[in-house]
């Protein structure tokens, strides 16, 4: 298999971690796809987005989905729960990261680097995050700081999916409002958060989402970022017209 990806997206950081834990380096290679952000690569794969497994040639989009396909071909370990209720619990956990915070934040991010901010745009979304967040406080409980796990007492998909959800938080959500991160005054959240980085497989995965970064802020600052993306734009743009 093939798991389709790059540092600074935080979709594939959810399914990288996971990979990371499960011990799935033998099986499963990492790649960034040569034609990401060309036609080519859309005609693939619709969605147009990473990550994507790649199982023999059969592509499967969607962070969630890989992650849950990954859980059943690959039991063990198990990042799931012992009984029914506390799977239930670590796929709300996870949801929370993936679609209520990431969602948002990645929606935000374009308002990041814009010329000029969106005020009504960046207030709407970053009212979301800091109300997803006080909602993932309440929901990890206070055992998050001490076990250092998002529930359950030991790693899991949930803790998969908030370790690049809280990375946006702390850089996206802050450059788009100008304000500190809201995480110190979410205990449980900054409990957790402080403690999870202490994990191997979070703390690789954090230095690869940080290296992403850099990277696109070297792009941004020498104007390439911006070159790349109106290419991309105006490829997609003629193969739409052709098509």
């Amino acid at each position: 298999m093939k798991l389709y990806s790059g540092d600074l997206s935080p979709y594939s950081a959810r399914v990288r971690m996971q990979i990371y834990a499960k011990g799935l380096e033998d099986r499963i290679t990492l790649e960034r796809p040569a034609t990401f952000g060309t036609p080519q690569f859309r005609e693939q794969n619709p969605i147009g987005r990473i990550p994507v497994l790649d199982i023999d040639g059969d592509l499967m989009p969607e962070s969630e989905v890989i992650a849950e396909y990954l859980e059943e071909v690959f039991p063990e370990p198990s990042m799931l729960g012992k009984a029914p209720r506390e799977t239930a619990h670590i796929r709300t956990l996870a949801r929370i990261g993936d679609v209520y915070l990431m969602n948002n934040l990645f929606m935000l991010a374009g308002q990041v680097y814009a010329p000029e901010k969106d005020k009504g745009v960046v207030e709407l979304l970053a009212g979301q995050v800091l109300r997803n967040l006080k909602a993932l406080d309440r929901m990890v409980g206070p055992e998050a700081g001490e076990d250092g796990f998002a529930c359950c007492g030991r790693l899991t998909m949930a803790d998969c999916a908030l370790v690049p959800a809280l990375f946006l938080v702390e850089n996206t959500l802050t450059a788009a409002t100008g304000e500190p991160s809201p995480i110190p005054k979410l205990p449980n959240v900054a409990a957790w958060w402080a403690a999870i980085q202490r994990n191997e497989h979070a703390a690789r995965t954090l230095v690869e989402l940080n290296r992403g970064l850099e990277e696109r802020k070297e792009l941004i600052r020498t104007g390439a970022f911006a070159k790349m993306m109106a290419a991309m734009r105006a490829a997609q743009a003629k193969a739409d017209a052709e098509a």
